[in-house]
């Protein structure tokens, strides 16, 4: 596919959206490279075509965006983790209006910037952004919640379910080994897993068992970890580990996986691809994660949207 590019000079409204709540933000050296980023944007677009708003708290993110629509802004960086992205694009996609997105990795997990790799260095993220490269980035939906690197349901949700904003923001990733810790200790310390999950894949007749599912949508999962062959942004196409097992040898075994990047190596993980997924559970209302954070619950339909949205990146 041949390379598309953009002029950005000739943006007339360039909008740099800073979550200052984002990540663990040490003796303020995010702010100051996202205060570098900023200046050497307003000299390139002009200084009167460019404009940095605060994201304070999330409940802003509808406000803040009703307001990129009301001003039609033509770019639209997102100063943020995973969650602040995945927010924000979700508010412009339901008020069908996109302008050209790009990110700057500031949060507690950057899997976008990852695998778009994008820096937080400011001169380098200038030069490369301002060569105005388009790459299409295809969102998954969840029960119509919008998500760009995964969709989980089962262990890992628990987890991300269980850790508060100020752990994530005070211990930053080891806020999720220490709560995945506590749950491997109550749930499967003396009992079995005692959640089940049905699956079923592009509308077919049958439904598969497991104890835990993951949805890729890119590349990397968990901050590091290469899980699934092919799986990309600019893929339309969803990838799924479906776990089966529910002692906690084998949970266990399963994160020996993960880790080694591994998971075809072991039988009892079913690896598909699809553009639908469903998913039931035994359980009422069980969390499910989408890029990091807990957004919604079972019972799940899970899409892929037909249209990329267009990063410069």
């Amino acid at each position: 596919m041949p390379v598309e590019y953009v002029d950005v000079k000739k943006f007339k409204k360039v909008v740099l959206l800073y979550n200052r709540n984002s990540g663990k933000q040490l003796f303020a050296s995010m702010m100051s490279k996202v205060n570098e980023t900023f200046k050497r944007i307003k000299a390139v677009v002009g200084a009167k075509n460019a404009e940095m708003w605060d994201i304070k708290y999330f409940d802003q993110i509808p406000e803040i965006a009703q307001r990129v629509v009301d001003e039609q802004a033509d770019w639209v960086i997102i100063a943020g983790g995973d969650g602040t992205i995945r927010a924000m694009i979700e508010q412009l996609a339901n008020r069908k209006y996109m302008p050209y997105i790009s990110v700057f990795p500031a949060g507690t997990v950057n899997l976008v910037a990852k695998e778009l790799l994008v820096k937080s260095d400011p001169e380098k993220w200038c030069k490369r952004m301002f060569k105005g490269i388009k790459s299409p980035v295809y969102l998954g939906r969840a029960n119509g919640n919008v998500f760009l690197t995964v969709a989980g349901v089962g262990f890992d949700s628990l987890v991300v379910d269980n850790v508060s904003e100020k752990e994530k923001k005070l211990l930053n990733k080891l806020a999720y080994v220490w709560q995945g810790t506590e749950i491997m200790r109550k749930e499967l310390l003396f009992n079995n897993w005692r959640y089940r999950f049905q699956v079923r894949f592009d509308d077919e007749e049958e439904w598969l068992e497991g104890t835990s599912v993951i949805v890729g949508k890119s590349r990397y999962y968990a901050g590091r970890y290469n899980l699934f062959f092919g799986a990309s942004l600019s893929s339309p196409q969803l990838h799924v580990a479906l776990f089966t097992g529910d002692k906690r040898s084998d949970f266990i075994r399963y994160a020996a996986c993960i880790a080694m990047e591994a998971l075809t190596l072991d039988n009892d993980i079913i690896i598909r691809k699809a553009r639908k997924l469903e998913i039931r559970c035994n359980e009422e209302n069980f969390a499910a994660e989408l890029d990091g954070d807990a957004v919604t619950t079972t019972p799940l339909v899970i899409e892929m949207e037909p249209e990329p949205v267009i990063f410069l990146a």
